[in-house]
């Protein structure tokens, strides 16, 4: 394609994602406004609050909280759509192997993000919570509003979440050769140091339950990355080997 016929074709693919997610935002506002989800979502606050209900300070934060609740559920929805028009505007562009090693990446990612997201909600959440309120003492009452629990909320997923992409960030730097496996095990008792660091840092929480959940996957996940640079270098060195095998072979004496 031109130059001109490659923007022409990614402003269309930018349009169909876009189109996809106010779609999507519409569905959502629609869930959130005929099902709990608020209340879904609360469910690890409620039981340590007055009443079991968060509270609100502003005329019109209850319908900021549902249209957060609607635009996070969007995204959710629309993000096989956007991913496929990424995929659909680079893949032509691609070797055979690479749109494989592509599609295992995309999918890898979207697993790896889930995943991370989950252990948050079910379980890092609801265990630094408890020890977050055993701070205030029976002096003091929780009266916890709902953008501030949400925003809370939310940091945390998203904080596991993307720290649950460390193998994809590290199986990208074997591809392009900028670690290798020997660097990567030789520095695995710093990699362990950092791990616990940022897991200390990001989670609110005690050293024996929220970093420890955070960085124990962590550590499971860099092992595994591990193993992916060692697969990765190995293909690499045989491809080099059969390349050097035809560069020498197609010499002077042949």
């Amino acid at each position: 394609m031109p130059f001109l016929d490659h923007l022409e074709e990614l402003r269309w693919r930018i349009i169909y994602a876009l189109g996809s997610l106010l779609i999507t935002v519409g569905i959502g506002f629609a869930v959130a406004l005929h099902w709990d989800v608020v209340g879904i979502l609360a469910a690890p606050i409620l039981p340590l609050i007055p009443e079991h209900k968060l509270v609100y300070t502003h005329p019109n934060e209850g319908f900021t909280v549902i249209l957060n609740a609607a635009t996070t559920l969007g995204f959710v929805l629309a993000a096989p759509v956007i991913l496929y028009q990424v995929w659909a505007f680079l893949s032509p562009a691609l070797h055979i192997h690479e749109r494989r090693i592509a599609i295992g990446v995309l999918f890898s990612g979207t697993v790896l993000f889930v995943s991370g997201a989950a252990l948050a909600y079910f379980i890092v959440v609801p265990l630094a919570l408890p020890w977050l309120f055993s701070f205030a003492g029976p002096s003091l009452v929780p009266l916890i509003t709902a953008e501030e629990y949400f925003s809370f909320l939310f940091a945390m997923v998203l904080t596991f979440a993307v720290s649950f992409e460390l193998p994809i960030i590290v199986l990208a730097l074997a591809a392009l050769g900028i670690v290798t496996p020997k660097f990567l095990s030789k520095y695995r008792r710093h990699a362990i140091v950092v791990i616990v660091i940022i897991g200390a840092f990001l989670t609110p929480g005690d050293m024996v339950w929220t970093t420890i959940w955070l960085a124990v996957p962590l550590y499971a996940l860099y092992e595994i990355s591990v193993l992916g640079a060692i697969v990765i270098y190995r293909r690499k060195e045989r491809r080099r080997a059969i390349q050097d095998a035809k560069d020498f072979g197609g010499g002077p004496s042949a």
